[in-house]
């Protein structure tokens, strides 16, 4: 084996592992909050309501990978019907036009105001946990009576700002990312047996 072979082996498990062990943190200490957001969630599926959710970048795909299996569904084995999710980070018509009249910041507050009820829950997710635009968001849906979790890393101005932070104890964009991908399917696998058992 070649010494490059080598260090990208050693580099490979020590990225597994180390992604591995944020997780299990994650299970310990992100496990009350992660069953508080399910809670809520359900809660207004029960009730009507509706799941927007909102990120930029790798943050703008998990939104859409959430709408998506809440829309359609996470597991092959539950057939059910649709759950009324939107992912605010998909409509490029409305993100360059708001963009370009008014600036980025606001586009994701402007889609809560349309679209958002009293009693819908606002998924927030930020790596660092200050988008401007997603901390507008948040600030507009928790100003009409919906409920707001945040898909957080440690630090950020979100973590107090959102009514359930589920915080992923890291400041490492990647790890924190990772571990959020498993906390979104366990959000939308939980959600999905509490409605449809």
């Amino acid at each position: 084996m070649k010494r490059s072979d080598e260090e990208a082996r050693w580099r490979l498990e020590r990225e597994l592992l180390d992604c591995a062990a944020l997780a299990q943190r994650m299970s310990g200490e992100g496990a009350a909050a992660i069953l508080t957001a399910v809670e809520r969630i359900t809660a207004s599926f029960k009730a009507g309501g509706k799941l927007l959710l909102c990120g930029n970048g790798g943050s703008a795909a998990d939104c859409q990978r959430m709408a998506a299996e809440l829309v359609s569904r996470l597991s092959g084995e539950r057939e059910r019907p649709g759950l009324s999710a939107l992912a605010l980070t998909t409509d490029t018509s409305f993100l360059t036009a708001y963009s370009d009249d008014y600036g980025f910041e606001g586009v994701f507050e402007r889609q809560v105001e349309a679209h958002g009820r009293r009693g819908d829950v606002l998924i927030a997710i930020s790596t660092s946990g200050n988008s401007q635009n997603v901390i507008r968001a948040v600030r507009r849906a928790r100003a009409t009576g919906m409920m707001t979790i945040g898909l957080l890393g440690e630090g950020g101005a979100l973590t107090g700002l959102v009514d359930c932070p589920v915080v992923v104890p890291s400041r490492d964009a990647q790890r924190i990312q990772e571990v959020l991908l498993c906390v979104e399917h366990i959000l939308c696998d939980l959600t999905e047996s509490a409605l449809f058992p």
